[in-house]
């Protein structure tokens, strides 16, 4: 699941586990525990996070690989936020090859810039997550998502696996265009 913050990757995630019985790695989530654990890979995350900066790929790479390994037998996995570098996907092709399954394809969430800025600004008063709060942080995690997590399409639009999806309207609507798409994988 693919898309600049705010465009609905972890609701969608959410529902695509449920319907399709999915392991769910989130990196977010991966953070977000580490950090409330007070781990040093947590610490040294925050640091990145609360600049609204991305986290070193060694370090993403690794939590992944450790979220992987852990689920063990698996019907599939869907990962949400994750990867956020062409290096990373292609550190995640190599590790789910070497695992005998390669990704499938990359569904990608598109939504308009002022639409992103208008649902973490709701997700902040909902969710409390500090990133969603300041605006300031909010326009640099979506200049970072275009200067070095959008060329991560290209990536996959090489391998013809890359499924745009437009993701402004109703969850069901939506939801229904991804598992259409899925369904088709």
């Amino acid at each position: 699941m693919f898309g600049p913050p705010g465009a609905g990757k972890g609701t969608h995630s959410e529902l695509l586990v449920n319907k399709y019985q999915l392991t769910h790695i989130s990196t977010g989530d991966l953070f977000r525990k580490n950090l409330g654990e007070g781990t040093p890979l947590g610490l040294k995350a925050k640091t990145f996070m609360d600049q609204g900066n991305l986290v070193p790929d060694e370090v993403v790479i690794g939590m992944v690989e450790t979220a992987i390994k852990d689920a063990g037998h698996v019907k599939g996995i869907i990962f949400d936020g994750f990867p956020r570098t062409v290096a990373q996907a292609g550190k995640l092709d190599e590790l789910l090859i070497s695992l005998g399954h390669p990704v499938s394809g990359m569904v990608s969430l598109e939504v308009p810039d002022e639409e992103l800025k208008n649902r973490l600004k709701l997700r902040a008063k909902t969710s409390g997550r500090v990133d969603d709060q300041d605006e300031d942080k909010i326009n640099n995690r979506i200049k970072v998502y275009y200067a070095e997590t959008q060329p991560v399409i290209d990536f996959y639009k090489t391998q013809e696996k890359y499924y745009p999806i437009h993701g402004v309207g109703k969850i069901e609507e939506i939801f229904g265009m991804i598992c259409d798409t899925i369904d088709k994988l």
